[in-house]
């Protein structure tokens, strides 16, 4: 699985909303990699933010 992928599932698997360190601290993949694949998630729509920093898939 890469990183987009794993970042994802995550995203899917978590009951709260989120933020970037908290992504990077769990999966152990680089802060700057998981910001680079949340701004493609962003683009795409699949992610949204109900608070400042925190981020959840969209339902």
């Amino acid at each position: 699985m890469d990183n987009y992928e794993v970042i994802l599932d995550f995203f899917s698997k978590a009951e709260k909303p989120v933020s970037a360190g908290q992504i990077a601290t769990a999966t152990g993949i680089e802060k700057k990699e998981v910001d680079k694949v949340m701004t493609k998630l962003k683009k795409e729509e699949k992610i949204v933010s109900p608070k400042v920093c925190y981020w959840e898939i969209k339902k």
